[in-house]
């Protein structure tokens, strides 16, 4: 008991043994002292305000100037603070101490006895690989919890949060060491520096990260607990939950996601969890990033039902009129993070963070409705699956409304198997859109009525983005006109439109005779379709002549064949600009 005696009896109790381990004033120091001295005469507890009065004895309230004295000494882990002789272990304000007890920590006692509490850190060295330098950084994460659970008032009487904030430091710092003289590359840290993440957001990637190595019960996957590991006061809490909430760094940029659960009281509670590219990455950094997903062009020519579309331009490629061109603009920019956080906020989304848009594109043969289906897949980087309707009536009779389904569940499985969100494109649905027969009817009538009733049941439920295409709206069925919320039409372009055509579809490195005019071209009221059309076959013409030079002659001789002819319903994939 040297060094108990020692601290006690001293005078000047910046000279004991001990003072240099309490990393505090020397007023602090006294106040220690004098708590020590009652104790071992057997006065286990002092008042705050008893304390104060007989060591700061001054005319009026001044020694309430040193609460803060005590609070410090409540903060470094030398006392307890007591109430009907129970341990308080949540933080309390300088006023809420006045009028309760302290008595000494079982760290203070453990000082007095052994004379030293340092840590037998071992030496600063390199870290061997990512599993040694995680194995500390999921003992930073152990540490918040335990402080988290001390403010939370479910600590045990032996800890201490203050002890715990000092180890919490000295790990913080002796892992920045280390990482600092470790030559070879440490994954985390470069994904951190990579994602540029703050000091609050690597915490929650490490707690996330721990879970998974653990295989525990999802203790730090709650909002809730992951909120505490980052937050010292109430203050703090309500600041940072927006480090979780939809828009935020961490989700926004894929690093983690969250599912939601109904708990047991009704309310919606949310589990997060790391992405299953970033885990593995971190998990396995010396594995080569292998293709675990299946390749979906590959997985569409195993099957008869889809055709693999491959975009070569974007929206801003093709003419479109103005009102169409900001219906899919309106489209694209759900993926925006702040109007997704808008539209979730007024309950219009959910969880889903992807394009939900079920679009009908009507208008004549020719009009570009197909190739603006695959540039705005291109312009969104999705890849797009078109499925051709008529394909549906060519099956067995009863078969029908078995393969409708099959459409849709195929289409899922597909996007499963790939891990991608592809388009659905449903060409010529005309078909599945138009009205259905009233009355009993015919057996063919029914089993009509019977597939439409199913792909209407199938759009309902339908998440990602479908497009239908259909050259008549006039005869589309009210039920399906409501499941659709963009119904956009392509007309017939106008004179400008056309000579815009006509001037980017003409080949750059042809030759042209000298009285050329694209503009008299241009009157005559074609499609892009027909335009493009007519363009390969002049071409075809022109260049099996040995003076391969084109003139208005040659261009006015198809079209004159074209809109004479039955040609209006030529499949053509759109027009480029």
């Amino acid at each position: 008991m040297k060094y108990l005696i020692d601290f006690i009896e001293t005078k000047d109790v910046s000279k004991a043994s001990i003072f240099k381990h309490l990393k505090c004033t020397r007023e602090e120091a006294e106040l220690i002292q004098y708590v020590c001295r009652r104790y071992v005469k057997g006065i286990e507890e002092i008042s705050v305000l008893e304390l104060l009065q007989d060591k700061f004895s001054q005319p009026g309230y001044a020694y309430l100037k040193k609460l803060d004295v005590v609070k410090n000494l409540l903060d470094l882990g030398w006392f307890i603070q007591m109430s009907f002789g129970q341990v308080k272990a949540h933080e309390t304000s300088q006023l809420e101490l006045l009028n309760t007890s302290i008595t000494p920590s079982i760290s203070l006692l453990r000082l007095l006895e052994e004379g030293s509490l340092e840590l037998s850190l071992p030496e600063v060295k390199p870290y061997t690989d990512h599993l040694e330098y995680l194995q500390d950084q999921f003992d930073m994460v152990a540490l918040l919890h335990k402080i988290a659970t001390f403010k939370q008032g479910f600590a045990d009487n032996s800890l201490s949060i203050g002890r715990l904030k000092n180890k919490l430091t000295l790990l913080t710092k002796r892992i920045e060491e280390r990482v600092k003289i470790t030559e070879t590359a440490i994954v985390v840290e470069e994904f951190f520096s990579e994602k540029q993440l703050d000091e609050k957001e690597q915490r929650i990637f490490l707690a996330l990260l721990k879970e998974e190595y653990s295989g525990g019960e999802g203790q730090f996957r709650d909002m809730n607990t992951l909120i505490e590991l980052i937050s010292f006061d109430e203050y703090e809490k309500i600041k940072n939950r927006a480090l979780l909430e939809d828009g935020a760094k961490l989700i926004t940029e894929g690093i983690i996601d969250y599912e939601e659960i109904l708990n047991m009281f009704g309310g919606v509670s949310r589990s997060f969890y790391l992405q299953e590219e970033v885990m593995q990455r971190i998990i396995h950094p010396k594995k080569k990033k292998k293709v675990t997903k299946l390749k979906l062009d590959a997985l569409v020519q195993e099957q008869e039902l889809f055709e693999y579309l491959k975009p070569v331009t974007t929206l801003d490629d093709v003419v479109l009129h103005p009102k169409t061109r900001e219906t899919l603009n309106n489209v694209v920019k759900q993926v925006d993070k702040e109007v997704f956080k808008k539209l979730k906020e007024w309950g219009i989304k959910d969880k889903r963070k992807g394009i939900d848009a079920r679009i009908i594109f009507y208008g004549a043969a020719g009009t570009g409705k197909t190739m603006t289906a695959m540039s705005l897949a291109k312009t969104l980087k999705r890849p797009i699956l078109s499925f051709d309707c008529s394909k549906i009536l060519s099956m067995y009779v009863g078969e029908s409304e078995k393969n409708v389904r099959r459409i849709f569940d195929d289409f899922k499985e597909l996007s499963r198997k790939a891990k991608v969100d592809p388009i659905l494109l449903l060409n010529e649905a005309d078909q599945f859109l138009s009205s259905r027969s009233e009355g009993a009817g015919s057996s063919a009538d029914k089993m009509h009525n019977q597939m439409q009733n199913i792909f209407l049941e199938q759009i309902e439920k339908f998440e990602g983005i479908l497009i239908a295409t259909t050259n008549l709206l006039g005869n589309i069925d009210k039920a399906f006109s409501r499941r659709f919320n963009y119904k956009i039409e392509f007309k017939k372009p106008g004179k400008k439109q056309r000579l815009r055509l006509w001037q980017f579809m003409l080949p750059e490195k042809a030759d042209y005779d000298e009285g050329f005019n694209v503009e008299a071209l241009s009157k005559y009221e074609l499609t892009g379709g027909q335009i493009n059309l007519v363009i390969k076959n002049t071409a075809y013409k022109v260049a099996v002549r040995e003076e391969s030079v084109f003139s208005n002659q040659d261009f006015l001789e198809e079209i004159e064949k074209e809109m004479g002819s039955s040609f209006d319903g030529a499949k053509s994939m759109g027009f480029k600009v």
